[in-house]
């Protein structure tokens, strides 16, 4: 494994972690009726999945071009990040439309 392909896996799994820490954060301020404050956490949220997404397409298009991409845990790990992180965005964004029609 090179360390150019650790650092990608890594930059998918800390900005996938920081999307969903600010997709948590903005279920807590939704649940103190900060609901701007939870939406400007939604929209950082997204930038960081953004750009673990962006990450992620290189590695697919590398791939799709006939480069060979090289499988690893750390991979997996990452890409189990991202879809969890997927699940965390679509579950904040339904809990803040609930507290919303308090």
């Amino acid at each position: 494994m090179t360390e150019e392909f650790e650092l990608i896996c890594m930059q998918m799994i800390t900005n996938s972690g920081s999307a969903k820490s600010s997709y948590i954060e903005a279920i807590q301020k939704a649940k103190e009726g900060a609901f701007d404050e939870a939406e400007r956490l939604m929209e950082e949220g997204d930038q960081f999945f953004s750009e673990a997404h962006g990450v992620h397409g290189n590695l697919l298009a590398q791939e799709a071009s006939g480069e060979k991409v090289e499988f690893a845990l750390i991979l997996m790990h990452a890409e189990d990040q991202m879809a969890s992180t997927e699940m965390a965005r679509v579950m904040a964004g339904e809990i803040i439309a609930l507290y919303r029609a308090k």
